[in-house]
């Protein structure tokens, strides 16, 4: 009777282990199952990415009276860069020198600046290219004193507060303006603003003068908070740029080459349309079409080659800087330039004759 009993629990232990064991091996190969399903779909997906995913080109926008603007607001490029599977964003900054400290950290891809943002990247190791330079525009850019200033001349401000951002073209061509009276930038005591943070600034009569663009300079004169008592025109002899990273240009050509014929045919446009461009950036600029109209007269639209002459003159600019001991060491600019072969294969045929 014992023996019989003992019988019964063993063979119930061992249909109860004989079960566990199904049970276990049953999970298991679920598991492994599951665990090979799951791996060759995540190579599946490796293998052939979503065909809905783009990528990014992310270019300065810009609120000043551009082609840049124009190819924002037209979206000619976004149609013409969107069967290569690119997709463009616009973002924004106060200044040139902000766009190239974006441009270093890989969080922008074309900047438009003027001539000394690019050498004070450069100083600090950005390893940029300079795409295409782009005309002078001086009358765009202007010296502003408050409305109701005693200052009449440049000679005027010897001793006072003058608001620029650092590095831009307000601060090239304050050093100008102030060389063609004989004094130096140290005759004046320089405040580095932004341009919104320098518009505060000048609103509120804590500077006695602002180096700026448009249109901060029409709404200021339309406010009648300032007046303008020189501007660009007699004092520039640079023109801006279009510049990239090093990293972008390399794996992006065909980008930059549809980038600059479309940006071609935007200055064309704007050139041809004054009053649709006036009706085009209205929003954009906070002025009527009407004054749009009159400050097109500052501009001239137009993309430059990259020539010889235009790289001696960067170098000028990059030494005078130097000079100055604004820039901690000296700078050879040709480290952002193309050879002329490269520009050939990325610069529009009719920018290419006016060489």
């Amino acid at each position: 009777m014992h023996l019989k009993k003992k019988f019964k629990l063993t063979r119930r232990s061992l249909l109860f282990t004989v079960g566990y064991c199904l049970v276990l091996s049953t999970t298991l190969f679920s598991c492994t199952t599951s665990q090979q399903t799951t791996k060759q779909t995540t190579q599946q997906q490796i293998a052939t990415p979503n065909s809905t995913e783009r990528k990014v080109v992310r270019i300065v926008r810009s609120k000043q009276l551009t082609a840049l603007a124009v190819l924002e607001k037209q979206k000619t490029l976004d149609k013409r860069l969107e069967p290569l599977g690119f997709k463009v964003e616009w973002p924004e900054f106060a200044a040139g020198p902000q766009q190239l400290e974006a441009l270093n950290a890989g969080s922008l891809d074309i900047a438009l600046t003027a001539e000394s943002p690019p050498v004070f990247a450069q100083a600090a190791g950005t390893d940029l290219v300079y795409l295409t330079a782009v005309s002078f525009d001086g009358k765009s850019i202007s010296l502003l004193v408050p409305t109701n200033s005693s200052v009449k001349s440049v000679k005027d401000l010897k001793g006072k507060k003058v608001a620029f951002q650092k590095a831009s073209i307000g601060h090239y061509l304050l050093v100008k303006a102030l060389e063609k009276e004989g004094l130096k930038l140290s005759d004046v005591e320089s405040v580095y603003l932004p341009p919104p943070d320098a518009n505060v600034a000048f609103s509120q009569g804590k500077v006695d003068g602002w180096f700026i663009w448009e249109p901060f300079v029409t709404r200021a004169e339309q406010k009648k908070i300032g007046r303008v008592i020189v501007d660009g025109s007699q004092l520039r002899d640079t023109g801006n740029f279009y510049s990239t990273s090093r990293k972008f240009y390399q794996s992006n050509h065909e980008v930059i080459k549809i980038f600059l014929e479309e940006l071609q045919k935007a200055n064309t446009w704007s050139k041809e349309h004054p009053k649709e461009l006036a009706q085009l950036l209205a929003p954009v600029t906070q002025l009527d079409v009407p004054t749009l109209e009159k400050m097109h007269d500052k501009y001239d639209f137009e993309l430059r080659p990259i020539t010889e002459q235009v790289i001696k003159k960067q170098q000028e600019v990059a030494d005078m800087w130097y000079s100055q001991k604004l820039i901690p060491k000296k700078v050879n600019v040709k480290d952002g330039f193309l050879t002329p072969e490269e520009y050939t294969k990325i610069t529009p045929q009719e920018v290419l004759a006016k060489q």
